[in-house]
């Protein structure tokens, strides 16, 4: 059962380092919900590692292009990675129902909501700056 699925009709915002980089956070959703309790304690680390350096290159993104909406993007950043690290905790010490739950229930809604408003935002802010061949 994949908890994120139609990426590419529904999440494909043609910045490509942002496409790649969403295809491999929804991989590591989809993956860690269909995971057993050790492989999902096992993988939980790399999602948390994944979106901690996906927001931080979100962020230079957004500093170099000068996107507007910067401080309340990196507001909604910094509260997901709080939440993820805290089950961090919780999962190293062989406790992942809770963070099981947040995976499942909670990080695929928000992905879906986060990406068609701000990282669309952003995407469309990145483009507008962004030189069309032979005009740069």
């Amino acid at each position: 059962m994949l908890l994120i699925d139609d990426f590419e009709t529904r999440f494909l915002l043609g910045v490509p380092a942002m496409d790649r980089t969403h295809r491999e956070f929804v991989d590591l959703v989809n993956r860690l919900g269909e995971a057993g309790a050790a492989v999902f304690g096992y993988l939980y680390p790399d999602l948390v590692d994944h979106t901690h350096a996906h927001f931080a290159n979100e962020d230079v993104l957004m500093g170099e292009t000068g996107f507007p909406a910067i401080k309340e993007h990196r507001d909604e950043h910094a509260r997901v990675l709080g939440e993820l690290d805290a089950f961090r905790l919780r999962v190293n010490s062989g406790r992942i129902a809770l963070a099981r739950a947040y995976v499942t229930e909670q990080l695929p809604a928000w992905f879906a909501q986060h990406a068609i408003t701000m990282d669309s935002a952003l995407a469309a802010h990145v483009k507008a700056r962004t030189p069309k061949k032979g005009q740069g």
